[in-house]
């Protein structure tokens, strides 16, 4: 089986989001892809508060638990503490020795690479997909993986960071945000107020 393993803060999941995972599910012919929402993300620890794990798992799993092919997994909130991809890579391959791992990042983030935490370690566990994002150059450089695979992406000018400030402000979320987004949005009143909120939701296990 081939899995692509898209990792992400998911704060919240939105279009732009499905987009890019559908494309690289295209472009590699992948059979499942998860959706590994972070339970630490080191690159935004100074940036800004995170929103609960939790509630962005909620908000994940309500949008795609009807797509076919793709999963939400809570992998790097069960393992707890940072989120780091090399774990989550050595988590999966162990529980899929006869799988074939495919990572799927942006190319903003395949340009930063080799920053990231025990980088050299990643072509070790898996194969790559690289989405093309429009802005961003194409990696010139991706060091030691095999046969890397580039999937194109339309030109979609959505990001989190603007769709948590239209919740706050009460502006037009629909065509932005899947259906199901919104309403658990709504229901778990996220992003209405400035500090994001705290919740005793447990992860169900998957």
């Amino acid at each position: 089986m081939r899995i692509g393993v898209f990792g992400g803060t998911f704060d919240p999941l939105h279009i732009g989001h499905l987009v890019a995972a559908q494309n690289a599910q295209y472009a590699a012919a992948l059979d499942r892809v998860l959706f590994v929402v972070a339970n630490v993300p080191w690159q935004k620890e100074a940036a800004r508060e995170v929103t609960d794990p939790a509630l962005r798992l909620a908000v994940v799993r309500a949008v795609i638990e009807t797509i076919d092919g793709f999963e939400a997994s809570d992998l790097e909130i069960r393992r707890g503490g940072r989120s780091y991809t090399v774990d989550t890579l050595r988590e999966l391959r162990a529980q899929h020795p006869n799988d074939e791992l495919f990572l799927i990042v942006g190319s903003d983030a395949a340009n930063q690479m080799r920053t990231w935490e025990r980088a050299d370690e990643l072509p070790l566990l898996s194969r790559i997909v690289v989405v093309n994002r429009y802005g961003y150059p194409s990696p010139t450089v991706l060091e030691g993986f095999r046969d890397p695979i580039f999937a194109e992406m339309p030109w979609l000018d959505i990001s989190s960071t603007d769709l948590r400030e239209r919740v706050r402000d009460r502006r037009p979320l629909q065509f932005l945000l899947p259906d199901e987004a919104i309403a658990a949005i709504n229901r778990f009143g996220l992003y209405h107020d400035a500090p994001p909120p705290h919740s005793a939701i447990q992860p169900k296990p998957g």
